[in-house]
């Protein structure tokens, strides 16, 4: 896909995409060589133009009359989404969600290798995770510069997100997954994806509130 194609694509397209993926790999687990956008479209909650015009936006995938391959599907969206590489990774932060990061396995499954902890709270320091001992913060920069990273997942307080963030950023770090309550920036050289978990569970209390059974105020 030429530079130009890309910059075309927008970013609603983008956040869609992931979705086709898993949504294909179900299927190809499931056995299922063929699919539609019609079928896709009842699976996801989209239309089947819809459908059709995420994927238009890469090439033509579908055959007239028959639909997509799931396999060949998949494996074309894989390439888009950069699936088609190891990533070594790094988990700054080994509370909850560093640790849920860490134990998530379809992450090591699609290449994601978290590679090592750290963490500055004595309690958390050597604790094993996956078979990976925490390691304090103070050795931060001597690890990243000894080894190879490609991401690191940011999962620390907010008053120390910032800090923390321009500490990867120092040592080489290019691609953050942030899972602060800080949005951190990005820059024409670094990548960030900003998670904020309580997006999705106040999108799910409008969509209650809007079918009218979002509960009485105060739980009465």
């Amino acid at each position: 896909m030429t530079d130009r194609k890309r910059l075309a694509v927008s970013e609603a397209v983008v956040r869609r995409l992931p979705a086709y993926y898993r949504h294909l790999r179900e299927l190809e687990m499931q056995g299922e060589h063929r699919t539609s956008s019609r079928e896709l479209s009842e699976r996801m909650g989209l239309t089947a133009s819809q459908i059709r015009q995420d994927l238009n936006c890469f090439g033509g995938f579908g055959q007239q009359g028959y639909g997509y391959h799931v396999d060949e599907l998949k494996k074309r969206i894989g390439e888009i989404l950069g699936l088609t590489r190891a990533y070594q990774t790094i988990i700054i932060g080994a509370g909850n969600i560093g640790r849920a990061v860490t134990n998530y396995p379809p992450f090591r499954r699609e290449g994601f290798e978290i590679c090592a902890l750290f963490d500055e709270s004595p309690a958390l320091i050597g604790v094993s995770v996956q078979g990976l001992a925490v390691r304090p913060s103070d050795e931060l920069e001597a690890w990243i510069a000894a080894h190879k990273v490609d991401i690191a997942v940011l999962a620390v307080p907010a008053d120390s997100a910032r800090i923390m963030f321009a500490r990867l950023l120092h040592s080489g770090v290019r691609a953050v997954w942030n899972f602060t309550p800080v949005d951190l920036s990005p820059s024409p050289d670094v990548v960030v994806q900003n998670v904020h978990l309580s997006d999705s569970l106040y999108t799910l209390t409008f969509r209650m509130r809007e079918h009218g059974f979002g509960g009485v105020l105060g739980g009465q």
